[in-house]
């Protein structure tokens, strides 16, 4: 398991979101695993497009939930702090309503670098968007 506790739990992931603009769009985490951390976001009309499809901006909201909170499980977050320091997104295809389910797992986990790959779905199973995401771990100050 690469989380810094074995005892996080989906109470424990609501917490670290309260009061975040990802509270404020409806992310829910959903679930956690060895090596893995999923979430979902709802298709309304806090995050579509003026078109009435999902804001590609919604989506790397979510992305960049999902790896910061997955970086912020890794480290004693008594000394250190993560940020996002780049972001990347592509857009392969829409959605229009229902929920957006988003999967995050590392590709690098280094001390003061952690490297995510984020895929994103919607509720067939079909891939919506593909991010990577670069977290800086940095000291508390």
């Amino acid at each position: 398991m690469i989380w810094f506790t074995d005892t996080i739990s989906l109470d424990d992931l609501a917490t670290l979101a309260k009061n975040t603009m990802g509270e404020y769009i409806g992310i829910e985490f959903t679930a956690i695993g060895e090596n893995y951390l999923k979430a979902r976001m709802p298709v309304d009309h806090r995050t579509n497009q003026p078109y009435g499809l999902l804001h590609g901006g919604a989506s790397c909201v979510l992305a960049e939930t999902l790896g910061s909170i997955a970086s912020a499980l890794i480290i004693d977050r008594s000394t250190f702090i993560c940020v996002g320091l780049e972001i990347n997104a592509n857009h392969i295809r829409s959605a229009r309503q229902g929920f957006v389910n988003g999967i995050t797992t590392p590709l690098h986990l280094g001390k003061s670098t952690h490297v995510w790959d984020i895929k994103i779905y919607d509720e067939d199973q079909k891939l919506i968007c593909v991010s990577r995401l670069t977290v800086a771990v940095i000291p508390k100050k």
